[in-house]
Order: C-alpha cells, then structure tokens, then sequence
C-alpha cells in the first residue's frame, strides 16, 4: 500500500518545493496538489493537481475520500504581513482550514497531518536569544495569533481524540525557486534578486535587525523527516522550535558582496520592522535534534553560494 498525500496550499513558497520533493519520494500520482486557483505553474502541470477553497469543509472531505487520502499537508495561510493588511481573512483561513482537517482526522478519515506553525508565535516579551521551546508566548500579530491558537488546538486534538498532527515552527524561509509570500523575512529573498538585477537593494528592515533564518531545502527536509519519524519520537504535539542560522540584513549582505563586490544596500524600515522586532533573534531547537534527529546542512555562507548559482 502507497501512502495517499493531499497538499493544500501546494501553489505558495514552500508549498511549491515540498510537493515536488514529496511526489519523487512517494511516486507523482501519489501526491495530491491542491490551491485555491489553478495557476500555470510546475506543481500543477507535472501531476495530480485539485482546485479547493481551504475554507470549504465539504471540498476537502470531498477531495480526502476521492483520492483516499492518508495524509494532508495543510500549508494554506496569510502570512504575517499580509494578515495585518486584512487580520479577519487571516484569522479565518489560517483556523477554519486547520479546524476543517483537524475534525477529518478526528473522524478517522486521515492519519496522519502536517500544520506549520512559525516563529511568530513568540512576541515582545519572549526571551529574543536562543528562545526555549516552552516560554513566554504573547505574539503580537494576526499571524502569531492564530499559529499561537493552531498550536494550542493540534494539542487538544492530539490528547483528547488522538489525532496524529505533526508541526514545526519555520523561522525566516529562503528559497530560489519560488517568490517570497508576504512575510516579514522577505528581505532575504528579495535581497538575492535585486543583487544580481539592479546591483542595490532598498531593505524594508533596518540593518541589525537580526532573525532566524533557513534556506528552504532544509525546511522541507524537516518538514518530511518530521512526518516520517515513528510516532513514538514525536514528544511534542504543538509544535517544535526549528532553527538552522540567524543573522542581520548587514551580515547577508556582507556575504553576498564577496560574489558581487559592487553591491550596495540601503536601509527604509517600514511597517514590517515593528513585526520583526517582535520576534526572536536565535531559536533553540535541542528538542527537535534530540527528539527525531534534526540537523541542518546550510548556513549563511552555502545558502548564498547556492542562491546566487541558482538565481544566474
């Protein structure tokens, strides 16, 4: 028997690598894309793909006993600084979509579910260095909000109806592949593209504005070493701190200066800054090495080679 893998969400920035990932390892017509529109992209056109509204419980129920689905990967959401332009939509997809495939698991139609949640869920008052997988937890954004409240629910769901629901807390993502999708450590994405277009970057955050990053292949080599991991290795059922490397938007640029010497960066802080300030500048995520044997393999000087080899 093959496992059964629905994506929702597969057309966003992780949700584009992840499904390619996934269908090599579990055969193309295994993995289930799905989003909202069907845009002419490769995760559509390279195997199944399903138009569904994350918010539409019928649609995914339909879609789950359709293709007899064991597993969804749900990584419809807002992100944070597109939820603050439109906080109710925010709250809305990024709970409803979570309660839709919470109460099908709970109904024994799925096994198994992955649900990201994010450093936002940390706030001003966290500890900023090296924040602890349980600490103080007061986020100050729509975003952080509802991953805060998704975590709390995929708990409950697990202790009292024992659904198996798996979470990592992402840090910043970058990624080559796909465009950023309007979240607050977009600076580090967008940094890549401007150097190699325009020679200079305008950065949206002040220069010492330092956050926790990850390149996007270790991300989603977490995200399926998570799902794979014998459920007795999963501890934690809200989600666990994920970290790989921290660092300012002086120190990337730095790094990228050494391949492109006449690059230039200029600082604008906008609105973003206020939510970047609320986050932590170092995670610690003994939990998870310890737990499922997470490691990562880039930092911040292989992360800039690779992009910079994929982006020319």
């Amino acid at each position: 028997m093959s496992t059964k893998i629905l994506i929702i969400g597969a057309c966003g920035q992780i949700g584009t690598e992840l499904t390619q990932k996934l269908r090599k390892i579990y055969g193309t017509d295994n993995v289930i894309a799905s989003d909202i529109r069907k845009l002419n992209i490769d995760v559509v056109n390279s195997g199944p793909f399903e138009v569904v509204n994350a918010l539409d419980f019928n649609q995914i129920e339909h879609l789950v006993e359709l293709h007899q689905i064991d597993e969804v990967y749900l990584m419809a959401a807002l992100l944070s600084a597109t939820a603050e332009k439109n906080p109710a939509f925010a709250w809305d997809l990024n709970m409803n979509s979570l309660f839709h495939v919470l109460n099908l698991a709970k109904a024994g139609k799925i096994k198994k579910i992955f649900w990201p949640s994010s450093i936002a869920v940390f706030g001003p008052t966290t500890p900023k260095e090296n924040t602890l997988q349980y600490t103080i937890m007061e986020p100050s954004t729509v975003y952080g909000i509802s991953k805060q409240a998704g975590e709390r629910w995929c708990e409950y769901y697990h202790n009292i109806f024992g659904v198996d629901v798996r979470s990592i807390r992402y840090p910043g993502l970058i990624s080559w592949s796909s465009p950023p999708g309007g979240g607050t450590t977009d600076y580090a994405v967008d940094i890549f593209h401007k150097a190699l277009s325009d020679k200079t970057y305008e950065c949206f955050l002040s220069s010492e504005t330092k956050m926790p990053m990850m390149y996007m292949d270790d991300a989603i080599a977490a995200t399926i070493q998570i799902m794979q991991a014998p459920v007795e290795q999963i501890k934690i059922h809200s989600s666990y701190n994920l970290a790989a490397m921290s660092f300012t938007p002086t120190e990337i640029a730095a790094e990228i200066k050494k391949h492109i010497p006449e690059f230039t960066v200029t600082y604008k802080p906008d609105f973003r800054q206020k939510i970047a300030d609320s986050w932590p500048a170092s995670i610690d995520d003994a939990q998870a090495r310890k737990d499922w044997g997470w490691k990562h393999e880039f930092d911040l000087e292989t992360m800039t080679k690779d992009m910079l080899e994929h982006l020319k």
